[in-house]
C-alpha cells in the first residue's frame, strides 16, 4: 500500500479525527485529535489494509510557548506484513495533561507510557502501573520539558533497603 493510501485510508474511516496530514519522502504522518480514543489505534492495528501490528515506539515533544497545545505524544508504528510505517501524533495541552493508554492493545506501550511520564510529565489514563521508570521515585519534576531548571537540586535518598 503506498503511503498516499495509508492516510487516504485513515481519513475514510477516521476522517473527523484527523487535525493534520502529510507524507514526505516516505514519512507518513497524522495528526489527530487527543479523544481519538482506542478505538482509533485498534483500527490501525486490525484493519487488513493497515495492520500496524508492531509498535514500534511513543515519545513526546515539548514545544514550550511555540504552539497552542504544549505537547505531541508521538507513536511510531510499522506493518511487518505490509513493510509500511506510520507516525501519529496527538496534541496536548499543559491545563489538560493526559492522553489515551493503549497499553491494552501494545504490551510495549507499558513501558514508552510510563517514560513519557517520569521525563514529561504526561500522564496516560487507565495505564495499569503509571509510575516512575527512569527516576527515584522522590524525584521532583520531569526533566525533559524544557521548562524544567538546569539546576535544581534534587532530595537526597539513602541506601535502598
Amino acid at each position: 500500500m503506498s503511503e498516499k493510501k495509508i492516510i487516504a485510508r485513515i481519513k475514510q474511516q477516521h476522517g473527523s479525527l484527523v487535525i493534520d496530514d502529510h507524507d514526505f519522502r516516505g514519512d507518513e504522518t497524522v495528526t489527530v485529535k487527543k479523544n481519538c480514543g482506542n478505538e482509533f489505534f485498534k483500527f490501525l492495528r486490525d484493519d487488513p489494509e493497515l495492520e500496524f501490528n508492531f509498535l514500534m515506539d511513543i515519545t513526546a515533544v515539548d514545544y514550550s510557548s511555540k504552539k497552542e497545545d504544549r505537547f505531541e505524544v508521538v507513536y511510531h508504528f510499522y506493518s511487518l506484513k505490509h513493510n509500511h510505517r506510520l507516525r501519529v501524533k496527538i496534541p496536548v495541552s499543559i491545563e489538560d495533561c493526559f492522553a489515551d493508554s493503549i497499553s491494552a492493545l501494545w504490551k510495549t506501550a507499558n513501558w514508552y507510557e510510563r517514560e513519557i511520564w517520569d521525563m514529561y510529565g504526561i500522564k496516560f489514563r487507565d495505564h495499569p502501573n503509571l509510575r516512575r521508570i527512569l527516576l527515584y521515585e522522590q524525584f521532583k519534576g520531569h526533566p525533559l520539558r524544557k521548562d524544567y531548571p538546569i539546576n535544581k537540586r534534587q532530595p537526597l535518598i539513602g541506601p535502598l533497603n
